[in-house]
């Protein structure tokens, strides 16, 4: 892709969301995302538990930002390789760079 196509795309709403939620310094576990998103997006008629469908592309974005050192996905509060990851696991900031 060169860098005018990337300018002119649109950026990824979850990717948007799972930033935002971060932003704080605080972390978030992949399902507190998807429920945030579908809560955004919803629509009276639409099931409570929908949000279920974003879940996929909540893990793929959060691998995604982790491979770009955007964030970092934790399991158990230590910080996971994201090829290569199972279980429960939360998304937090990058911590600053130690000098």
């Amino acid at each position: 892709m060169t860098d005018d196509a990337s300018k002119n795309q649109k950026p990824d709403p979850i990717t948007e969301r799972i930033l935002a939620m971060i932003e704080d310094g605080g972390s978030v576990s992949p399902q507190e995302v998807a429920q945030a998103f579908y809560k955004d997006t919803k629509t009276p008629g639409m099931p409570a538990d929908g949000w279920h469908k974003y879940m996929t592309a909540v893990r793929q974005q959060a691998i995604h930002l982790a491979r770009q050192g955007r964030l970092q996905i934790t399991r158990k509060g230590e910080p996971v390789d994201p090829n290569n990851f199972k279980g429960v696991v939360r998304l937090r900031k990058m911590p600053p760079a130690q000098p």
